[in-house]
């Protein structure tokens, strides 16, 4: 797809007309190329700090072509030392110029600190041409006003082994009793049908498919406080996680093992991720449409209508005290066009938020296509960003207790109820 410069300057016009008004009378100008007026186009080399494995250098070379801009990334693999210091660099001109984040109340809590610089112009520009759906701004609205922007918008699908499915004679599921019935399949010939791990970040993930699936309203009411944990429609999904467990439906919550590496071993059939994920696996060694494909998680109780899917974000935001607030802009505005998602979709192997790029794979194309039905799909915000985030960090304890010692399930939801009524009662 052709580069459409005109849209991109205009994004830049944008940015830089943003960061006029975000930046306070006092900030020093971008210590990598301050714009000298709002026609002038920043460029340089823009600091970035973030948590992701992904290759940001060598998509640095693809933006330093296209705008001038160049990334200088960081990377953290440890989550805490990244917060840490994100959180440190806040209130000093270290700020970066560009930083991953989440979305949901870990964001809010950014922006009541006023840490981050909005960005409402750059997605007016961008809903205004078409790059980016109204219901993706909807994450990154905070009383009204947009914060961020989106490196990526991910649907969560089901992974699975191509080669091992049509060793069983196995199709990939459209239904939650056909995909039991696979789980069955797998299991009988000693293969591990689910990947399942405890402990931060991904304890919650089979809670999100089975609540979501099973009743999204009552989903969505427990991430607002209208709902208990200890409500009986949750106990009863709760009891189906454990009747899964004890048929030996799941890997072992405890293993060090990535579930990329057990699925190229042998060991595992399936793994819920987002679309990010394919870039993960191309790294373990296992090729898109060969080694593994991809299908839309079934919902439990298919009378709810649309099937749900959940999606999660990849934010880059822009501290207000950063001295490259200018490029930090000029790059989110960028990031969001259909020149670079659909380069970024030919470097991850993903799928695309832009409508107008297109996505580098097969698989995807058709996954695009298909979620594409709002009539039959309705997205819902994972789990990990709808929570609060201290009734999430109880839940991620509860639930890798309750995945390392399956048992009657009260005592887990219990416990996190008792955290989500103290959080409720202060907010």
């Amino acid at each position: 797809m052709k580069f459409r410069r005109a849209l991109v300057a205009t994004a830049l016009l944008a940015a830089a007309s943003l960061t006029a008004t975000a930046c306070s009378s006092g900030s020093s100008p971008s210590s990598a190329g301050s714009p000298g007026s709002s026609s002038e186009k920043p460029t340089g080399t823009l600091n970035f700090v973030n948590d992701k494995s992904w290759d940001f250098k060598a998509f640095s070379t693809v933006s330093q072509a296209d705008i001038g801009i160049g990334l200088n990334p960081t990377t953290y693999a440890d989550q805490n030392a990244f917060v840490a210091f994100v959180k440190q660099s806040f209130r000093t001109n270290k700020a970066p110029g560009l930083f991953t984040w989440h979305t949901g109340g870990q964001l809010e809590e950014l922006v009541k600190q006023n840490l981050v610089v909005e960005t409402t112009p750059l997605w007016d520009e961008a809903i205004k041409q078409g790059e980016v759906a109204p219901s993706v701004r909807d994450l990154y609205t905070i009383d009204g006003k947009q914060y961020c922007t989106p490196i990526s918008v991910d649907d969560w699908v089901m992974y699975y082994d191509k080669k091992m499915f049509a060793q069983y004679d196995i199709k990939p599921p459209t239904t939650w009793d056909e995909m039991m019935q696979a789980a069955a399949t797998l299991r009988s010939h000693g293969i591990a049908p689910f990947w399942s791990s405890g402990g931060n970040p991904w304890a919650f993930v089979w809670f999100q498919i089975l609540l979501a699936g099973t009743d999204l309203q009552l989903y969505k009411d427990l991430s607002t406080g209208k709902a208990s944990y200890t409500d009986p429609r949750v106990v009863s999904v709760m009891n189906t996680w454990l009747d899964m467990e004890q048929k030996g439906y799941f890997s072992d919550p405890g293993s060090k093992t990535q579930p990329e590496e057990q699925m190229k071993s042998g060991k595992l059939a399936m793994i819920p991720f987002g679309t990010w994920y394919a870039s993960t696996m191309e790294t373990a060694g296992l090729k898109n449409g060969t080694d593994w494909g991809v299908f839309t998680i079934p919902a439990v109780n298919p009378a709810q209508g649309k099937t749900p899917v959940a999606i999660e974000t990849a934010p880059a935001c822009v501290a207000a005290k950063s001295e490259q607030k200018d490029l930090g802009l000029a790059y989110s505005a960028w990031w969001m066009t259909a020149q670079a998602q659909t380069a970024w979709s030919k470097q991850q192997g993903n799928l695309p938020f832009n409508p107008q790029a297109k996505a580098s794979t097969e698989t995807f194309q058709q996954v695009g296509q298909e979620l594409a039905d709002t009539n039959k799909y309705e997205t819902y915000l994972r789990y990990y960003e709808a929570t609060p985030t201290p009734i999430l960090t109880t839940a991620l304890d509860q639930f890798t207790g309750f995945m390392t010692n399956p048992g009657d399930p009260t005592k887990y939801l219990q416990g996190i109820q008792d955290e989500a009524q103290s959080y409720w009662a202060k907010n």
